[in-house]
């Protein structure tokens, strides 16, 4: 959308806002900036970061408030379960509704009036038409132009390519939970040091985060970053799925950039009103205008 913006496809955006987890892969800031620079900048378009703090320092705080991430959890019983997932709506949604009050001069807890308010672009495309929804909050209004201009994921993927930005990664936090296979084995295979970290993480969240574990509110079982509940550097991820193989073939029929694999049909990725536990996905390119 941004580039849609830029090149006049679309009107002209006001501003762009990327919410930053802190914990991003080091191939998304690079994009971002590479973003910055040679598209945003040019077309006068502001891309304004804003974050909530480090998803990453938060968890292992002991004296830090912090939001949970859907960990997977093995209990003493035996039984499985997940950790609620808040992280979203503090890195991604707080920061973002932050700065929009701010430019619309006023901030919280300042009340917006009912006539003032942003229009903001939702990067929903055709292929989940469904998930398009209204905001929560009167002082953003939704729209969605990738669905107005009758554009799949493929059709962006085309775009992106004709202007030199097929390797466009997806942002998410680099230890997410709703990581597929297909990116833990890009991250393992890829970026040894980013590896050691998420490794590290996994095993450091075994009890829980460090600020319930401090307030007497203990894990009753062990916490891990993949699906199948043993510790990442032990996880079944070389593991690819009827889904990963389909998605492998899509590449080829698309004849485009690689799109990064699919696993159980969810995109890898987290914005800032979705992420792949099942929620409407959003871009994490917010723009307003």
């Amino acid at each position: 959308m941004l580039a849609l913006s830029a090149n006049g496809v679309l009107p002209k955006a006001d501003y762009a806002i990327f919410a930053d987890t802190g914990w991003e892969p080091r191939a998304v800031y690079q994009h971002l900036d590479r973003l910055e620079k040679e598209v945003a900048a040019p077309a006068g378009i502001p891309i304004l970061r804003v974050s909530s703090g480090n998803i990453r320092s938060d968890a292992l705080d002991p004296n830090h408030r912090f939001a949970s991430m859907p960990l997977y959890i093995r209990n003493q019983d035996g039984k499985q379960g997940m950790t609620r997932r808040q992280c979203t709506g503090e890195y991604k949604i707080k920061p973002i509704k932050r700065q929009v009050r701010e430019l619309l001069g006023y901030p919280y807890p300042q009340r917006v009036p009912k006539d003032v308010f942003v229009e903001q672009w939702v990067g929903i495309s055709t292929d989940e038409f469904h998930r398009a929804k209204d905001a929560d909050v009167r002082y953003m209004r939704n729209r969605h132009p990738l669905i107005d201009l009758g554009w799949s994921r493929s059709d962006c993927l085309r775009y992106l390519t004709s202007l030199g930005l097929a390797d466009t990664p997806k942002s998410s936090c680099l230890g997410c939970p709703f990581h597929g296979n297909a990116q833990w084995r890009r991250i393992r295979d890829t970026s040894p040091e980013e590896w050691r970290d998420v490794v590290e993480f996994d095993a450091a969240i075994r009890a829980g985060n460090a600020r319930a574990n401090a307030g007497g509110n203990r894990l009753l079982g062990q916490a891990f970053l993949h699906r199948s509940r043993v510790p990442l550097s032990e996880a079944p991820i070389d593991h690819v799925t009827a889904a990963e193989w389909a998605t492998r073939q899509q590449e080829i029929d698309d004849r485009t950039a690689v799109v990064e694999e699919l696993e159980n049909g969810v995109v890898d990725g987290c914005s800032p009103w979705a992420c792949r536990s099942g929620d409407p996905v959003q871009s994490d390119l917010d723009l307003t205008a």
